[in-house]
């Protein structure tokens, strides 16, 4: 079932000029290690499965270890992480990054050339 947006994810997209693309709920996204800020986000093109989307908190992802991110249904994600789901709408090729005080959104194309 693909989810509706929610009026926090159709703000966020209205706010950056996008068409609301949210996820399907059981699609899965992958969960990096979520211990201190900032919260990142990033989708690539989702592929059967998948939304696309890889999230984590703190510094840069560590592409030296595989098992650097785990996957999450998507579904499960509200009652995890609720301060990433308002994102979640932002169509591939968008990421994020937020903090107390500090919010960030914005498109990186090379996130369409993986």
């Amino acid at each position: 079932m693909r989810l509706e947006p929610t009026p926090a994810q159709q703000e966020i997209c209205e706010r950056v000029s996008v068409e609301p693309d949210p996820p399907w709920a059981d699609a899965k996204l992958g969960l990096g290690p979520m211990v201190g800020v900032p919260v990142n986000g990033l989708r690539h093109a989702p592929e059967p499965g998948t939304s696309g989307w890889f999230i984590w908190a703190g510094g840069e992802i560590d592409q030296s270890d595989d098992a650097y991110f785990g996957s999450v249904h998507v579904a499960h994600l509200e009652r995890v992480y609720p301060q990433v789901v308002p994102y979640l709408a932002l169509p591939p090729g968008w990421r994020f990054q937020v903090a107390p005080g500090h919010e960030d959104v914005w498109y990186d194309a090379t996130l369409l050339a993986v």
